[in-house]
Parts: C-alpha cells; structure tokens; sequence
C-alpha cells in the first residue's frame, strides 16, 4: 500500500504534516545567522555568501533531494533509511546493512541533541526580559511532559501543533517581508556566485559552512515521517513551508546590511529583526515551536526504530499505534530512553550555547548514508538513466561531504559527545546484527512429514505421561508443512512431550487496524492442528482467550472430543486445560566461539533483555506458559579426540587388572 492511499491529500493532513514533520528545520532561524556571524561580524561578503549558501543549502537538500527524490522511495508507505535499507536487501544487496546502521545510530544520536538544543534556545529567551530567571527546572519539564504526550499519538499531536507552526511561519515571513522591503538588494543572493566566492575567498569561509548547515538540520524528518503524513500532504506543506522560512532569511540578512539600523554585539539576530513591542509574543510562539522542532525528530526516531524492528536489525519492542493508521507508531521503551538522554544534555551541558557544537554532526553522516543507499537504489530501479543518477548523486554527495568536514571543526568544542553517542548505538546495532546472522546458520525448520509420525508415536506410548490436554507452541513457521528445529527439539530432544491435542500457532499481525481471523489445518487427525491466527494491529493480544475459542470451535463441529485427558476432572470441570511453550535459544556449550563471536553473543544477550519477553512477545498471559531454553548450534562444533588407554568388554578380552591402593 502507498503512502498516498494512506493519507490522501487533504487540509488536515497538510495542516498535521505542518505540525509533525516540519518543526526541526522551521525553527532554524532561531539560531542560524548568530552562529554565522557570532552576534557581531556583519562583512557583506560573510553575509551575502552565508545567505547564498543557505538558499541553494534547502534547495538541493531538503527540496531537490527529500521532497522530489526520496519521498517516492517508500517502503509500501513507509519512509526513512530503513525504507531504503528494506527495498535494496528485495533486490539481494548484501553490503546495505552497513550504511543503513550508520544512520540508523545517528539518528538516535541526534535524538538525545535536538529536544535538548532547541527548547533551550528558545526558553533561554526569557533572560532577555528576565535576566536572573533560571531556565534549567522550566527546560527540563518540558522535555518530561513533551515526551509524556507521545503515548496520545502523532494525529492528536498534529491537530494541537499544526495550528502553533502554521502561526510560526506566517510569523517568520511576515517578520522577513518587513526586513527585505527595506533592503530588497539581498536577493542577489540567489545567484550561486556569491556562495561559491564566499568559500574560496572569505578567511574561515569553509569552516562557516558548520554553522549554515543548521538551516537544513531536519530535512531527515522530511522522509522519516513519510508514514505519519504522506508524501503529497508533506509536499505541498513545504511549499508554504519553504517559503517562509527562506523570506525570513532574506529578511535576517537584509536587517544585517541595513546601514540605517545600529547592531552591535548582537545576542539574536533573529530576535534583533523583531519589533521591540513583539518581543515576549516572538518568545512565547518560538518556544512552542522548539517544542513541536523535538516532535518531528521523536516521531521519526518511533518510524525508524519501529522499521529496524520490523527488519529483524533490533529487538522486539512493544509497539502501540494510537490512530487507526499503522503509520502512526509510539515505542514505550524508545520515548522513555531518549527522554532520559535529553535530560543527561541538559544536566551536562546547561546552556544552549554549550550544546552547538556537537549539534550537527551526526546529521550530516545520517544524511550521507541516506544519499548512498538512495543513489543505489535509483540505479538499480532505472538503469537506463545512469549517468543522470550518477551525476545527481556526485553532486548531493559532494555538497554533504563538504558539510560533514566543515562539522569536523566542532569535535574539540562538543562535536565529540554526538559522536561518542553515534558510535556507542553503532557498536550494538553492529553486534546484534552480527549476532542474527549467527543464530541464522542453524537449520531453521523441519519437514512435517517428519514430526507427524513421532507425534503419534508418543501418544500411544501408554508409559509416557500426559503434560497438557491442549499443549500450544507459538511457531515462526508461516506453513503446516514446516516447523521450527527449536520446537522439535522441545518435543522430541528432551523428555518427549504427550498431549490430547498438540497446537502451532502462528501469530500474523495485519495492515488493517480491526478484525481478527484465522485458519486451521490438520496435522494429524485429532491430535496435532496448525492454526494461523491474524490480528489487526490495534487489536489486544488475548491468545489464550482465542485459542479456547478456536478449540470450542471444533468441538462444536465434531472435529475434536473436547475433554481433559486427566481422568480424575473429566467431565468434571467446564474447560480443559491449555498450556503454552514458548521457546528461548541459547548457544550450545560445545560451539567453537571467537572471542569476536562471543562478544556479539553477549551484546545480542543484553539487548534482547530490554526488549519483550518471549511470552509477551507472543501476547500471552505468563500465568499459563512455561519457557524452555533450547541449546542451538551456530558455529561448528568441538571436535576433540579421545584416547582409551583401558578397556573392558568382557572375561573374553584381556584387560588391564586395577588394583585398589592400600
């Protein structure tokens, strides 16, 4: 299904996108032009080329290569790098894991960062009016309740925050209307020239280029959020968007080469641009819209991690959609970890301007992933226009890369907190990864031919006991004509399980948010059934519930007596009993593990721990399951030779005699 089916172009939607999507790259002006100029270099040159760089910075990045490009790049309505990573792993690329890891542990990165930054940009405004007033405590409780709402969903969000950036950006454009009418000779930025002469002949001019490029920090968001809004509502919410935000960097820049206006040591040039009487109303809107900056980066890290999911690349977390659309997810576990990330930034840096420099950095590696995996993906999907896609990459590549070394200045200053959290993510997302394809080296299924026959020979073992008179294994296995090794093992390895009816039940989770169905094939007449269970993604997990009435079912049809084995209650009590075995691997003792392999094992081992457990993961109640560990084998096994230096088979073979000591 396409994102386009999924949200129609509607004034809803557009006015949502607006509010969800947009809030990291139209707060920008906030800060951009006192990054470049520091508050007091007001140089033509520095200015006009800044601005030049600005304007074509959002015209080849955030417009030309997320809203034309990207947005057609989804995964069946989904967007973001684990969208591009999915759609090239169907066409058999093996080495997409790696950039789309890099990105994905960025963007995490840049998760703890962006809350922090921007609320605190705009609540610091404050001391404007209220020199003494300590913005920490008020900083930190919006960061709490910001991330407290999330659970009420991303369409409740959009309908409150929409209204708030609509109002922003009519804010920032009329604010950069007034400043160009009064110095319109601005606009000849537009020409590239003044950006290409302000980085080959400005002093410092290359390294400037760290600060411009906070003016398209949350473009990621442009495709990220692609699920949440779909594309045509995000596009032509960028034309508003756009051109707001670009007017009121005209308008920045026209208000800094205005000769007839004094600035000297400029706290904010944004908030300089604005009537003194306007002040505490620009305070109060721009902090709403830092606030709703933040919602547009946590709403993309809920997609991507949601995806990474999805992709077997992290484990199973508990995912709630609060809308009737899939794409609209909230990650408990995910909105509580980065809230906490925000509030570590806040207690260690303090200040805003503290946070700048290891603002960015990361972005721009997430945006050059994003650009590797979609080049290639265009490549493969219209081979005839190759050298069109070739040269277009080189160019946006070139642009990013540039970008990413201008940001390298920033390591010493703060840049190195971002990248030690990009490369703490990287390290266990790598590990976890390499873990899986461990674990994927073992036989996965076995033939039901095979498992059949050794059912029914169980059950007629009157020596054996009964465990269960419904004994249910949730399977991974999608067919009855196979079956999960682990499961065999659980069966047949150990002590051999018997039971009145033997259950697999593959649990299916559908597009649709209502409905539950299902399928039953028989095994074995009677005693073993393959049941296929699907659920919309909305509904409760009641497994046990539907699996008694799935078995009432066929006890009313006759299929099934319907009676405990347990002589003593039968037909004395009104259900029969069900027991669930659900199934955790772990690594056999005699595998040959590097210690690279048993690191990973380790990090597979912690990670799992922070997500669902088995039962839960399957939507069972613990009260009535039992876990099993089963040994798997993912390397090759010890071979070791033994020597026999005594034997004895018997008063035919001579042996060694064995005295015992005195």
């Amino acid at each position: 299904m396409s994102s386009s089916h999924q949200h129609p172009l509607k004034f809803a939607g557009v006015l949502i996108a607006i509010g969800i999507v947009f809030g990291d790259i139209g707060t920008s002006p906030l800060y951009v032009f006192t990054a470049i100029t520091g508050g007091n270099n007001f140089e033509e040159q520095l200015v006009l080329g800044s601005l030049s760089c600005i304007f074509w910075t959002l015209l080849s990045i955030a417009t030309f290569k997320y809203i034309i490009l990207a947005l057609n790049a989804d995964n069946q309505g989904e967007g973001g790098i684990f969208a591009l990573y999915a759609l090239l792993k169907k066409r058999r690329v093996k080495w997409v894991y790696l950039p789309a890891l890099i990105g994905c542990a960025t963007l995490l990165a840049d998760g703890f960062i962006t809350p922090s930054i921007s609320i605190s940009s705009a609540v610091e405004g404050l001391n404007t009016i209220y020199p003494d007033l300590p913005t920490m405590p008020i900083v930190m409780t919006i960061i709490v309740l910001l991330f407290l709402i999330q659970q009420f969903g991303t369409a409740f969000i959009g309908k409150i925050f929409g209204p708030v950036m609509v109002s922003w950006f009519l804010f920032l454009g009329i604010l950069g209307f007034i400043q160009l009418s009064k110095n319109p000779m601005v606009l000849k930025a537009i020409n590239p020239w003044y950006a290409l002469d302000f980085l080959t002949n400005y002093p410092q001019g290359f390294w400037v280029l760290g600060a411009v490029f906070l003016c398209t920090t949350g473009a990621e968001a442009l495709y990220s959020d692609l699920g949440h809004c779909g594309k045509q509502n995000i596009r032509v919410a960028w034309i508003f968007v756009g051109s707001m935000l670009l007017l009121n960097y005209f308008g920045q820049a026209a208000f800094l080469l205005n000769d007839n206006i004094e600035k000297v040591n400029l706290v904010s040039v944004f908030y300089s641009t604005v009537p003194t009487s306007w002040v505490p109303f620009a305070i109060g809107l721009a902090t709403l819209s830092t606030i709703i900056a933040s919602q547009a980066l946590i709403t993309g890290v809920f997609t991507l991690m949601n995806e990474a999911i999805k992709l077997k690349l992290w484990t199973n977390l508990k995912v709630k959609y609060p809308s009737t659309s899939q794409g609209q997810v909230y990650v408990p576990f995910i909105n509580y970890f980065l809230m906490a990330g925000c509030l570590l930034v806040i207690l260690i840096f303090k200040k805003s301007t503290a946070m700048e420099a290891s603002y960015g950095l990361a972005i721009t590696i997430d945006m050059l992933m994003t650009s590797i995996l979609l080049g290639f993906l265009l490549l493969l999907k219209y081979p005839k226009r190759k050298p069109f896609y070739i040269g277009i990459f080189a160019v946006l590549m070139s642009i990013e890369f540039v970008f990413f070394v201008s940001n390298l200045g920033k390591l010493k200053h703060g840049g190195w907190f971002s990248l030690l959290l990009a490369s703490a993510f990287l390290t266990l997302l790598f590990l976890y990864y390499k873990a899986r394809k461990l674990r994927a080296r073992i036989t996965e299924y076995i033939p039901m031919s095979d498992v059949a026959p050794l059912i029914q020979a169980i059950k007629a073992d009157d020596k054996i006991p009964f465990d269960a008179t419904n004994l249910v294994y949730p399977t991974r296995s999608i067919s009855p004509l196979k079956l999960d090794s682990t499961i065999y093992y659980s069966l047949f390895k150990k002590r051999p399980k018997k039971a009145g009816i033997i259950w697999f039940l593959h649990l299916e989770i559908i597009t649709e948010p209502w409905g539950v169905n299902y399928t039953v094939n028989e095994i074995i007449d009677k005693s073993c059934y393959f049941v296929k269970l699907s659920l919309g993604f909305k509904e409760d997990h009641k497994i046990e519930y539907m699996m008694r009435k799935i078995h009432d079912h066929l006890v009313d049809q006759k299929e099934i007596a319907g009676e405990s084995v347990f002589e003593p209650v039968r037909g004395k009590i009104d259900e029969v009993d069900f027991q669930f075995v659900v199934i955790n691997t772990r690594v056999a003792m005699d595998n040959i593990i590097t210690a690279g392999q048993m690191i990973s094992i380790k990090a597979y081992r912690f990670i799992k721990s922070t997500g669902l457990k088995a039962a839960a993961d399957f939507g069972l109640d613990e009260t009535n399951v039992k876990v099993e560990f089963i040994p798997i084998n993912v390397t090759e096994k010890i071979d070791t030779t033994l020597n026999e230096v005594y034997q004895d088979y018997g008063d035919n073979v001579k042996r060694k005699k064995f005295k015992m000591p005195k």
